[in-house]
C-alpha cells in the first residue's frame, strides 16, 4: 500500500495538473499571436458558469450539490484515509480481546474518528450474531458507495452541460455580430469573442469537471476498501481468531487490491 501513502503526500499534483492545463491552453494561444485579454469575456463566463449551475440545480437536490462541492474540496486538500493502519489496529484489538473480551476495546468506540469503524465496533460489542452484524455493515457500505457515486455523477453532469452552454454562448455572440454586420471591421473581433464561450465550456468540462469526477471515484475506491477491511476485521474478532491470523487475513486485502490502489494513486 505504499502507493496509497505516496498519494497522500502528493495531493498537490491535482492543482499542479489543473494549472498546467490552463497554462498549455493560454500559452498555445499566446504563441499563435493571441492576447490574454481575448479570454476575458464576462458574458461568456456568465452563460457557461451560470447556465451550468442552473442545470445542476434542476438536476439534483441542493444537499447533493453541496456534498459534491465539499467532497471535492476534501479530495483536493486532505489525503484519503489509508486502509493499511487498520491491519495493525485489528491485530491489536484481537490481542486485547483475548485477555479482556470486548470490554477491552470499548474505549476505542468513542476515541476513533472513523464513523464506520465506530459503528462496526458498537454492533460487534452489542452481542448480535455475526451474520446480523455483517448484514448491517454491508448495507451501510453499499449506501456509502452509492452516495460517493452520486457526488461523482454531479461533476460528470456538469461536464455534459458546460460544452453545450458554451455553444449557446457562442451563438449569442454570433447573433450580436450579425447585428453589426454593416461594420466589417468589427465582424472578425466579434466572431473571435463569440467562440470564447465554447473554450470556457470545453475547458471546464475536460480540465475541471471530468477530472474532479475521476478523483472522487478514486477516493471512493479507497474508502470502500477500508470499509470492506473493517467488516472483515470485525468478523475476525467475533470469530475469536488469533492476532497473527487476524493480521494475515486482513493483509490479504492490501495485496489483493494493490494493483487497484496503484491505479487510484495515478488519477487521484
Amino acid at each position: 500500500m505504499a502507493s496509497i501513502d505516496r498519494r497522500g503526500r502528493n495531493e498537490g499534483w491535482s492543482l499542479i495538473g489543473l494549472a498546467l492545463g490552463i497554462l498549455v491552453i493560454v500559452g498555445g494561444h499566446l504563441a499563435g499571436g493571441g492576447s490574454i485579454r481575448s479570454f476575458v469575456h464576462p458574458v461568456a463566463i456568465i452563460v457557461v458558469l451560470g447556465g451550468t449551475t442552473a442545470a445542476l440545480l434542476v438536476s439534483y437536490p441542493g444537499h447533493i450539490l453541496w456534498e459534491a462541492v465539499s467532497g471535492i474540496g476534501a479530495a483536493l486538500l486532505r489525503p484519503p484515509r489509508s486502509p493499511e493502519d487498520l491491519v495493525s489496529l485489528f491485530a491489536d484489538f484481537a490481542r486485547r480481546m483475548r485477555r479482556h473480551g470486548f470490554r477491552a476495546i470499548e474505549d476505542e468506540i468513542t476515541a476513533t474518528d472513523d464513523p464506520f469503524l465506530a459503528r462496526a465496533l458498537v454492533l460487534a460489542s452489542a452481542g448480535m450474531r455475526p451474520e446480523v452484524v455483517r448484514a448491517a455493515l454491508e448495507t451501510d457500505a453499499r449506501v456509502s458507495v452509492d452516495l460517493d457515486e452520486e457526488r461523482a455523477q454531479v461533476f460528470e453532469a456538469a461536464a455534459g452541460y458546460a460544452p453545450t452552454l458554451g455553444i449557446i454562448g457562442a451563438v449569442i455572440g454570433l447573433m450580436r455580430v450579425m447585428q453589426s454586420i454593416s461594420s466589417p471591421t468589427q465582424v472578425g473581433a466579434g466572431i473571435a469573442a463569440a467562440f470564447v464561450a465554447t473554450i470556457y465550456g470545453v475547458g471546464l468540462a475536460n480540465l475541471v469537471f471530468l477530472p474532479f469526477a475521476t478523483r472522487l471515484r478514486a477516493r471512493s475506491r479507497i474508502a470502500a476498501l477500508r470499509r470492506d477491511l473493517t467488516i472483515d476485521g470485525v468478523m475476525a474478532l467475533l470469530e475469536g481468531l488469533h492476532p497473527t491470523m487476524v493480521e494475515e487475513r486482513l493483509a490479504g486485502y492490501l495485496r489483493t487490491h494493490g494493483d487497484d490502489g496503484g491505479r487510484a494513486s495515478v488519477v487521484a
